[in-house]
């Protein structure tokens, strides 16, 4: 009997060990490794690292995008505001002379419309007509006309980066491998050191112009006098100008007279001619 009662308290005790054991083991797995405070701080600093590289990460994300994105435009013809302002190039390309595609960048469009928005009448007609005249384009649909944001004007795409309108038309026509069309004569010059292709209108126009030779016979009306007293001036239907000798009392009227020399200036052909 008594050696029941001992076996039974002996079974009482070892459940009770067991029992302690399997809490404290529990209350040990609970238990982190670190103080709370510990742990406190390490989220604080793992949170402040990753706030002050998330801006960084998500800029370097959206200029791979902007990268991605920005494709090169084929055959791109770059117009400069002069060569918008001047006009002719779009009789050329009403011709159908121009193939690929017509681009106008945000900067020339912002220049365009504060010429249209001067107090200056000549420079506010200049800068309407432009803008008319681009119109007139997108609408006539015989080339592609497209207007490049400004984001997507630049290789490195800084947008907040402001720089010369000249030097951003450059860059831009060297990234696209484009043609400019000007007739900025420092355009022209600045574009071609920079290895882009630049087209002067006024140079194109003065290849255009009929090659008139010495002896050759013109019809041509006397508009005003030169700079000798005894010279009358008047102009070919491409606008060279004739210098004629003794020509002053004819002025408003119209003779024949034949070329004696020809002079080639940075502006053009001069004519030198004699009353027939």
């Amino acid at each position: 009997m008594l050696s029941s009662e001992l076996m039974d308290k002996k079974e009482t005790v070892n459940k009770s060990v067991e029992i302690a054991l399997l809490e404290k083991t529990e209350i040990e797995k609970r238990t982190p490794p670190f103080s709370p405070n510990i742990i406190g701080a390490i989220a604080d600093e793992v949170s402040k690292t990753l706030i002050s590289r998330l801006p960084g990460v998500m800029r370097a994300r959206a200029r791979k995008k902007i990268v991605k994105k920005a494709k090169k435009i084929e055959n791109a013809i770059f117009l400069d505001t002069s060569a918008i302002i001047d006009g002719r190039i779009f009789d050329v390309i009403y011709l159908g002379l121009l193939n690929g595609t017509v681009v106008i960048t945000s900067h020339i469009l912002l220049e365009l419309k504060h010429l249209a928005d001067t107090q200056n009448t000549v420079k506010r007609v200049r800068g309407r007509k432009g803008l008319e005249a681009l119109e007139k384009l997108r609408k006539a649909k015989q080339i592609k006309v497209l207007v490049l944001p400004e984001e997507n004007s630049r290789q490195d795409s800084k947008v907040t980066e402001r720089i010369e309108v000249d030097e951003q038309l450059i860059k831009t026509a060297k990234f696209h491998k484009g043609k400019i069309i000007t007739c900025d004569y420092n355009l022209e010059k600045k574009a071609s050191i920079d290895n882009v292709t630049a087209v002067n209108m006024n140079a194109l126009a003065n290849c255009l112009k009929a090659v008139a030779v010495p002896g050759e016979s013109l019809h041509v009306k006397i508009a005003h006098l030169g700079k000798d007293k005894t010279q009358g001036v008047g102009y070919l239907d491409d606008g060279t100008m004739i210098v004629v000798e003794e020509g002053s009392g004819d002025l408003n009227k119209s003779l024949d007279v034949v070329v004696s020399r020809i002079i080639q200036t940075a502006t053009g052909r001069i004519l030198f001619a004699k009353k027939i």
